[in-house]
């Protein structure tokens, strides 16, 4: 059997054993405690950039949509001024403009066209 002492020194031996594990065990609640911490301040941080460039996003996009429009806006005057100057030509051409749709020079000026008709009787 073993001795006395033998079996003190055993006690010895597993109290200590306890206590270093129990050491250990807080070492690596405060580890994961702080690890934690720090994973929960820079997923903040990153969500906060994220809605950030987000907005700058939405921001740039709606800026580009009233640049776009206006100049959709612009080119849409145009092509109709263009069609209706070329119906107009093309009525003068054939004589079929009225007395206000004279051609326009641009200074203030304006030619009119005037048509007279005349039948014959056979």
């Amino acid at each position: 059997m073993a001795s006395h002492k033998q079996s003190y020194r055993a006690g010895e031996a597993k109290g200590q054993a306890e206590e270093k594990t129990g050491q250990m065990m807080d070492k690596t609640r405060e580890a994961k405690d702080e690890t934690a911490s720090y994973l929960s301040e820079k997923a903040g941080a990153a969500k906060e950039k994220a809605g950030e460039m987000g907005q700058a996003t939405k921001e740039t996009a709606e800026a580009g949509k009233e640049k776009t429009g206006g100049v959709v806006q612009r080119t849409t005057e145009q092509v109709k001024s263009m069609a209706q100057g070329a119906a107009e030509k093309v009525k003068q051409t054939f004589g079929m403009a009225g007395e206000d749709e004279g051609e326009d020079f641009g200074d203030g000026t304006a030619a009119t066209t005037t048509t007279t008709t005349t039948r014959r009787n056979n």
